[in-house]
């Protein structure tokens, strides 16, 4: 029963994942329900363990049907990977609790903004220079990553209001562009828990497999309804997070 409890949620967490992000909010309230005594670390490791086949598989489909701006979005995983391990390494050295309070309210400001907004990430329209805008890209790269190394929560997110905001992609764009910054940062971050034994090898295989599936499905559905969609499911996803980070920070 705990194997099929999981690798359902693993299976909902890739769907969602792979749409815009948010994956987490689902995937690891279930591992943390299902073996509450099992030590954080090890549920956040196995987790990683899943997600990242899931972001890897949605990064392929997209990079097929969707023009990737490579020579901006490599260097900008590469500053992602590095930012997610200098926040994992910073994160043992001092305490991300006054994030806990932080995150819901700078939530609830992006999506305010992404309310009155309306058209904001319909058009697909760069706006920077190659030159720009790599370094514009390795910028969010770097610093988001450190946020997912040292706390987490809405880094999808957060990628993709970025790069919608400051690059001026649309949100389908984003959320591909999203995809590869998070598999970078992921990848950081199981091999860190993995060095430190804390990575669940015998779950790992059919949270990632059910998570893969929730992947593929994702991504078919947002390639096939577009932006718009990205955008609704985003906001979706954001109201979520408001809402979970709120309880844990404010009433648990």
């Amino acid at each position: 029963m705990e194997w099929l409890i999981v690798s359902l949620a693993s299976l909902l967490a890739g769907f969602v994942d792979a749409i815009v992000g948010g994956g987490g909010l689902i995937l690891l309230p279930a591992l943390f329900a299902t073996f509450p005594t099992t030590a954080p670390a090890t549920l956040m490791g196995t987790n990683k363990s899943a997600a990242i086949w899931g972001t890897g598989i949605a990064t392929w489909q997209y990079s097929r049907r969707v023009r990737m701006r490579w020579q901006a979005m490599l260097p900008a995983a590469a500053a992602g990977f590095v930012g997610a391990f200098g926040g994992a390494w910073v994160v043992t050295l001092i305490s991300a609790d006054f994030l806990r309070k932080l995150l819901p309210l700078v939530l609830v400001a992006l999506l305010i903004y992404t309310l009155a907004r309306k058209d904001l990430g319909r058009t697909h329209a760069p706006r920077l220079g190659e030159r720009a805008e790599m370094w514009a890209a390795c910028a969010i790269g770097l610093s988001i990553g450190f946020y997912d190394g040292f706390f987490g929560p809405g880094t999808g997110s957060f990628f993709v209001f970025l790069f919608v905001r400051v690059l001026g992609y649309d949100f389908l764009n984003a959320s591909v562009s999203a995809k590869l910054l998070n598999l970078a940062t992921n990848v950081a971050a199981l091999i860190l828990f993995a060095a430190k034994g804390h990575v669940w090898w015998h779950f790992a295989l059919p949270l990632a497999v059910a998570n893969v599936v929730g992947s593929v499905l994702g991504a078919h559905l947002a390639l096939r309804h577009g932006a718009g969609f990205v955008r609704g499911i985003f906001i979706i996803v954001v109201g979520a997070l408001i809402l979970k980070t709120g309880y844990d920070a404010f009433l648990r």
